[in-house]
């Protein structure tokens, strides 16, 4: 049986950072972990600018199956952005995603809860913190 194919965002890492114990056992659990590009730009940017630890740059080598955007990804973006009103960098991101075949998605933004798909779970791990 194949693992479980989990999406991350740039919040995940945020998360991870903090302690996050729902963050940290995605982390370290049987999971393949799938992220966009997108993502990984923008946690090297933070990395760069000193708000994230940069012992996480091996993480984004080793331990994550990054998706690019290609054209297919950047169509959906742009029906995502459309329907919903989502940012496009969130809906490039999200396409992404589910051209990885994620089943469960992992971020801290709330615009990405703004897309409803049957069998796609979006855990916002800021509000998991608070409950």
């Amino acid at each position: 049986m194949s693992a479980q194919l989990i999406g991350i965002d740039t919040g995940f890492f945020f998360s991870l950072q903090e302690g996050n114990t729902e963050a940290i056992g995605v982390m370290n659990s049987d999971a393949t972990l799938i992220s966009s590009t997108v993502v990984l730009s923008e946690v090297l940017r933070h990395i760069i600018r000193g708000r994230v630890a940069s012992e996480l740059s091996n993480l984004l080598k080793e331990a994550i199956v990054w998706v690019p955007v290609k054209e297919g990804e950047a169509e959906e973006a742009a029906r995502i952005s459309h329907g919903t009103g989502m940012p496009l960098v969130d809906s490039l991101i999200l396409a992404s995603l589910l051209r990885g075949g994620c089943s469960v998605i992992y971020t801290t933004d709330g615009h990405l809860e703004s897309f409803g798909k049957k069998g796609l779970n979006i855990v916002n791990l800021r509000k998991q913190a608070k409950e």
